[in-house]
């Protein structure tokens, strides 16, 4: 599977981990792992709230499709 999303590198730019966001939006650490590792995707409205605890654009959590 294509990564889809950038959660992953923008928590490292950030210097934030997955059980923190996991804690700031309410969600089990393990689904925030799978978002992170591109085996499943967060649904648009929780990709919103990701981008703003992360305080980025949320373009920047999603892979361009631009070559």
């Amino acid at each position: 599977m294509d990564d889809i999303n950038r959660i992953k590198v923008v928590l490292v730019e950030k210097k934030r981990t997955n059980k923190w966001l996991a804690s700031e939006l309410g969600k089990d650490p393990a689904t925030v792992s799978k978002w992170c590792t591109n085996s499943s995707q967060p649904d648009l409205a929780t990709l919103v709230r990701i981008a703003e605890k992360l305080e980025v654009d949320v373009k920047d959590l999603l892979r361009s499709t631009k070559l």
